[in-house]
């Protein structure tokens, strides 16, 4: 018995924020929509290559408030990713804002919020840390009382 690593993550969000979790991920992270099993309520599953890697589904009313973070040990979700110079060009393409950091050693980084208030990082090999971000700069988003981002 052993546990191989991540299978898939769940967001739970309103029937509205469907389009708006889609263009984030689809064209923002470059997953793809992909087949979903017949559940009873709305959702997607978005698929990094053939493996469905997040599963959103329905799971609120219209006047859900959206993530409560004082409630919740939840913190991000991390993808290995490689292509900095793109992943910024389209992020800012799509206007998603995101936070950069690059501490030695555990590779450079990103982080954002999808459309519903969950974070995500992006994580890029320490190879690809661009020279306009000193070591040792921190984000703003993942480290709010000691971040040094741009």
């Amino acid at each position: 018995m052993k546990t191989r690593g991540i299978h898939h993550i769940n967001i739970g969000c309103r029937d509205s924020d469907l389009p708006a979790i889609e263009k984030f991920y689809c064209e923002g992270l470059g997953l793809t929509v992909g087949p979903r099993p017949d559940f009873p309520n709305k959702g997607l599953w978005l698929y990094c290559g053939d493996h469905p890697l997040i599963h959103v589904v329905v799971r609120f009313k219209p006047d859900w408030p959206g993530l409560d973070e004082k409630r919740s040990s939840y913190d991000h979700t991390a993808y290995e990713v490689s292509g900095v110079p793109q992943f910024r060009e389209r992020l800012q393409k799509l206007g998603i804002h995101f936070d950069e950091q690059n501490v030695p050693g555990a590779g450079f980084q990103m982080f954002m919020r999808d459309p519903v208030g969950n974070k995500v990082e992006l994580n890029f090999p320490n190879e690809e840390a661009p020279a306009d971000v000193a070591r040792g700069t921190l984000s703003a988003l993942q480290f709010p009382e000691q971040a040094t981002s741009r």
